[in-house]
C-alpha cells in the first residue's frame, strides 16, 4: 500500500472507548494494521482490529472482540515473511492467543500457569520472540517470569491448532515484574531482560537459569515500569521509573552506570520506542505534556540535552510504538484516539 501519493503526515482514528494497548501488525500483506486495546475499569473489555483503507485514506474498523479486563499488551506475531497463522497475543488476568480472520477473532487457546488452581497473578506484559516465534515470555505480579512454548500443530481439515505450554517459570524479581523482553544478543533465543517493582533491571539467560545479572538498580529504588531493547545493536537497553522525568539509556557491557539520561521531559514518561532502523534514534512518549519526542543519542557518553523532533498530541499519551516494518511511521495512542504520524 503506497500511501505517499497522498502525503498526509498523520491519520487519525477515534475508538469508542479509551485506547492503552496497541501494536503494528508486521504481515507483509498487513502493513497499516494495528490491534487496540479498551481501557474501562470494569470486566468488560474490548479489543480492535482497525486497519487504513487506501481509497478513502480512514482507518476502518475490521473486527471487534470481547477481552475480559483491559489488555495489559497486545502484539502480532512477529512474523514479517507471513509464514505462521495470522496470530495475535493479549495479557492480562493470562496470556491468552487470538486466531485473525477477515470476519472474526476466535481465541485459540488460553496460557496459565498456575495449573493447582483458579486463581490467577495478573500479567503486567510479556514479549513474543522474533527471532523463534514460537517462544513468548510473560511478566507477573507474583514477582515470576513465564517462558512458553507455542505449538501450531498438525493441520486438521482447514485448522492448524494452536496450544502452549510452560518451557520454564522462575523467580525473576524481590517484588511485582512490571515488563519483560527479550534480546536479540547470542542467537536471540536465550536472552531476556526484566524490569520491577524492586527498581532493578535484571538479565537472564534460558541455558543459565541458575543466575542472573542485576544491569541497573534505580538510585532511589523506584520501580521500574518499562524495559526496551535497541533494535539494532543488542547492547543498549532503556527503561523508566515509575512518575520519573527521565528516560535511562544502558550499555549491558557497563552495568549499573548509564551511558545516558533522556531527561529534558516537563513531566513523567508513559512509553519509550526505539527506531527499528537505526540504533540511534528513540522515540519517548509524555503524559501531561502531550508529547511525542524523537531523540538522536548518537553523542552518547555525552549528555543528550533536547530531542530532535517533538510531536503534541490532543491528549496525555498512553502509548508509542514505532512501526517495525515500516520504520517512518510511529503510532501514539491518548485519550480515545489512535494517531499514526509520519517521521
Amino acid at each position: 500500500m503506497s500511501l505517499h501519493g497522498k502525503r498526509k503526515e498523520i491519520y487519525k482514528y477515534e475508538a469508542p472507548w479509551t485506547v492503552y494497548a496497541m501494536n503494528w501488525s508486521v504481515r507483509p500483506d498487513k502493513r497499516f494494521r494495528l490491534a487496540l486495546g479498551s481501557f474501562v475499569e470494569e470486566y468488560n473489555n474490548k479489543v480492535q482490529l482497525v486497519g487504513l483503507e487506501e481509497e478513502s485514506s480512514e482507518f476502518v474498523c475490521r473486527n471487534t472482540f470481547d477481552h475480559p479486563y483491559p489488555t495489559t499488551k497486545i502484539m502480532w506475531i512477529p512474523d514479517t515473511k507471513g509464514v505462521y497463522p495470522d496470530l495475535l497475543a493479549t495479557s492480562g488476568d493470562y496470556l491468552r492467543i487470538w486466531r485473525v480472520n477477515d470476519t472474526e477473532t476466535r481465541l485459540e487457546c488460553l496460557l496459565n500457569n498456575n495449573k493447582n488452581s483458579d486463581f490467577c497473578a495478573p500479567l503486567t506484559s510479556f514479549d513474543w520472540n522474533e527471532v523463534d516465534p514460537n517462544l513468548l515470555g510473560t511478566s507477573s505480579i507474583d514477582t515470576t517470569c513465564t517462558i512458553w512454548g507455542l505449538e501450531t500443530g498438525q493441520v486438521l481439515g482447514r485448522i492448524n491448532l494452536v496450544s502452549g505450554h510452560v518451557k520454564t517459570q522462575l523467580i525473576a524479581h524481590d517484588k511485582e515484574v512490571y515488563d519483560i523482553a527479550f534480546s536479540r544478543a547470542g542467537g536471540g533465543r536465550d536472552m531476556f531482560a526484566s524490569v520491577g517493582a524492586d527498581g532493578s533491571v535484571r538479565m537472564f539467560d534460558l541455558r543459565h537459569l541458575e543466575h542472573s545479572t542485576i544491569i541497573y538498580e534505580d538510585p532511589q529504588h523506584h520501580p521500574l515500569l518499562r524495559l526496551c531493547w535497541n533494535k539494532q545493536d543488542p547492547n543498549y537497553l532503556a527503561t523508566m521509573a515509575m512518575d520519573g522525568m527521565e528516560v535511562v539509556i544502558l550499555d549491558v557491557r557497563v552495568p549499573c552506570t548509564p551511558v545516558a539520561r533522556l531527561n529534558n521531559h516537563r513531566a513523567c514518561v508513559n512509553g519509550i520506542a526505539w527506531a527499528p532502523h537505526s540504533s540511534c534514534h528513540i522515540c519517548t512518549a509524555v503524559a501531561d505534556d502531550h508529547q511525542a519526542l524523537i531523540w538522536d543519542i548518537q553523542q552518547m557518553p555525552r549528555a543528550i540535552e533536547d530531542p530532535i523532533l517533538a510531536y503534541t498530541a490532543e491528549g496525555e499519551i498512553n502509548n508509542v510504538q514505532w512501526a517495525s516494518t515500516q520504520p517512518d511511521w510511529i503510532a501514539i495512542c491518548y485519550n480515545n484516539c489512535l494517531e499514526i504520524l509520519r517521521v
